[in-house]
């Protein structure tokens, strides 16, 4: 069993938490792909066994969330889970269709984003929310991302909410988004729900979740997309039994075909993955 399962994460669990339960219901070694914080839901790629060794290969993809902006409330956290450090009054002119359509618009393309205290990133060897929780001030660099895509979904004027779906680059904090949003909009904001939808290839729509696959790893293999799936798109190279077993032993081997990444076969069999670079051909991923 060696591939990516896609699992639409509940909400209240940590993405340690899937990849604990994955691992005692297949025995295999399992990691995740893109973070998902506890209280946020939905697409939450796992590797298993050999797929783990993809991992390099899906740290760059944009995603696609679906987000809950609450306005007329500001946390610590910038989401539902923080502590409530200001309120303001929203005025109904806020929810104007076109003006909230035009703000998110503004926010359409590379800029440079604070991330927020309360997150895991590291500054000097500690994480942000160390030093939040310690009351300690530190210097918070920001860091440039990129949105693709923003549109309004959904405005909820008794809840004085707004949902939008935002396509973004890696590195995006959606919590920091909405607080930009609402100041954008002459308010204060909090994210208070999240749901992505969507890393790279991996849609919502092909996953699976905790409570469909309970104890059955026939759930997991028939989610499973294998690595073969993985590379679908990537041209193939047949190796013979001789020019096969030198690979397989690390010797790289003389090709004129363009650098890249390559499917490798025997026979017809699907063998593994393979790298070209100045003209030579060498194994990465072995099945």
């Amino acid at each position: 069993m060696n591939g990516i399962l896609i699992i639409n994460k509940h909400k209240n669990c940590t993405s340690h938490d899937i990849v604990y339960r994955i691992k005692k219901i297949c025995n295999k070694k399992v990691g995740h792909a893109g973070t998902l914080d506890p209280m946020a839901t939905g697409v939450l790629p796992l590797l298993i066994g050999k797929g783990t060794l993809c991992s390099k290969y899906l740290i760059n993809h944009d995603k696609i969330y679906q987000a809950t902006l609450q306005l007329g409330i500001e946390t610590d956290s910038q989401d539902a889970e923080g502590k409530v450090i200001k309120k303001q009054e929203v005025s109904q002119d806020i929810f104007e269709e076109n003006n909230i359509k035009d703000k998110l618009k503004s926010f359409l393309g590379k800029q440079d984003q604070i991330p927020p205290l309360y997150s895991a990133i590291k500054v000097k060897g500690k994480k942000l929310y160390e030093y939040a929780r310690n009351g300690e001030n530190i210097q918070i660099r920001p860091r440039n991302i990129e949105i693709y895509d923003i549109k309004l979904l959904n405005i909820d004027k008794l809840n004085k909410q707004i949902t939008f779906e935002v396509k973004c680059s890696k590195g995006t904090y959606i919590r920091t988004l909405c607080k930009d949003i609402a100041e954008k909009l002459g308010n204060i904001g909090y994210m208070a729900n999240l749901n992505r939808v969507q890393v790279g290839d991996f849609n919502i729509k092909d996953s699976v979740t905790l409570e469909d696959i309970n104890t059955d790893t026939s759930k997991i293999e028939e989610y499973l997309i294998t690595i073969e799936q993985l590379f679908k798109d990537k041209e193939k190279i047949t190796l013979d039994d001789k020019k096969l077993q030198l690979f397989l032993n690390g010797v790289q081997l003389k090709t004129n075909k363009k650098e890249g990444i390559y499917k490798i076969y025997n026979n017809n069999k699907f063998i593994g993955i393979g790298c070209i670079k100045e003209n030579k051909l060498k194994r990465d991923i072995i099945l």
